[in-house]
């Protein structure tokens, strides 16, 4: 069996997990069951890290390391599906693209970039709404970045690096046709999600008349107040369950929302000092991509 026909590499916090569940519907796409397997990162080579809850998270509990289990994630697809999958950290990690290409030179990719510093927050964020960020402020952490990276923490920690794209994608264009590669803007695939999903469904081959359900949002972005009580109303647990029995849905529904609203807080804000600040770090990378992409990134630039 040959392995995924197309990936999304990237980049994490610009839409990934709704654009996985949209491409998901589409009858001629099969996309794996497991979101981010990040096989090409990691093949024969267990994610070792060295931050707080970094073995427990995300990229080091669901990274398939063999090649035997990675095709497995693809044995459900019907014959003449695509196989596709979304790994947000092909872009970043250094190895990706060569192990990408030893395995499938005609690879198609797909990235979606998001403005920098916005994506670093949304980053930021994330980890704090994870109870992992123990660094109240963007600006503490930020500056707690290059130890952490030295330090061996997970690319999760990496909230500047991870949004300098220019040397990112100039390692998969040393290596792929430019036709194997299609990068979209967050904004454009935030405002004009069924024009941007059209123009996928053309560069993969597939039929591009096809409308997926997207009305659902797939990743809301809050802090909550208790980072307990939020794991406790949104993951399985015995207590859940034990209450399921006891309480009847009339009464367990509507206390579980009231307590959900109620523990969601108002996340930090980006304050206007530290964005022009982190403007003046991020403009020489945003005038590179620029120029690698061929494309008019200006809004960025003017933010």
């Amino acid at each position: 069996m040959q392995l995924s026909d197309f990936l999304i590499i990237g980049a994490p916090k610009c839409g990934t997990t709704s654009l996985h569940a949209y491409l998901s519907q589409h009858p001629q796409l099969f996309m794996s069951a497991v979101k981010e397997p990040h096989f090409f990162a990691f093949e024969h080579c267990s994610p070792n890290f060295n931050g707080p809850g970094d073995n427990q998270a995300p990229l080091s509990q669901n990274s398939i390391t063999q090649l035997s289990e990675y095709r497995h994630l693809f044995k459900e697809a019907k014959d003449g599906m695509l196989r596709g999958e979304s790994s947000t950290m092909y872009l970043y990690l250094n190895n990706v693209p060569q192990c990408i290409k030893a395995h499938n030179s005609e690879m198609k990719l797909i990235a979606i970039l998001r403005h920098p510093i916005d994506r670093a927050f949304s980053h930021f964020l994330h980890m704090r709404r994870e109870g992992r960020e123990q660094l109240e402020s963007f600006e503490e952490a930020l500056q707690a970045e290059p130890q952490r990276i030295a330090e061996g923490w997970s690319p999760a920690w990496h909230y500047r690096r991870v949004s300098c794209y220019s040397e990112q994608l100039k390692r998969y264009f040393q290596l792929f046709e430019r036709e194997h590669l299609r990068i979209y803007l967050y904004e454009d695939w935030r405002d004009h999600p069924m024009t941007t999903l059209r123009d996928m469904f053309t560069f993969l081959e597939v039929d591009n008349t096809f409308q997926p359900d997207i009305g659902k949002k797939q990743n809301i972005s809050f802090k909550p107040k208790n980072v307990w009580l939020y794991k406790f109303l949104t993951q399985p647990n015995y207590l859940k369950k034990m209450l399921k029995d006891i309480l009847p849905a009339s009464v367990r529904k509507p206390l579980a929302t009231r307590a959900y609203k109620q523990n969601i807080d108002r996340p930090p804000v980006l304050t206007t000092s530290i964005r022009r600040r982190l403007m003046t770090e991020f403009e020489a990378d945003i005038l590179q991509l620029q120029t690698l992409l061929d494309l008019d990134l200006t809004s960025w630039l003017d933010d």
